[in-house]
């Protein structure tokens, strides 16, 4: 009964710091997806700046 005891508190610390993993991993996911957003915005507006004509990211694809 001790060895699964043990063996249980130790998938348990397993867990909660995957879980930590995890949730670190998913906020630096959020903050690059931002980022690149915001990087997308800003080339947009540099093509568009440039060109005079809309971007290439915002333009329907010819089979439209």
């Amino acid at each position: 009964m001790d060895h699964a005891e043990e063996v249980l508190a130790h998938l348990t610390r397993s867990v909660d710091e995957l879980s930590d993993i995890v949730a670190r991993q998913a906020r630096e996911i959020e903050r690059l997806a931002r980022a690149v957003g915001l990087l997308m915005e800003r080339e947009a507006e540099r093509e568009f700046a440039a060109g005079g004509q809309i971007p290439l990211a915002d333009q329907r694809p010819p089979h439209y």
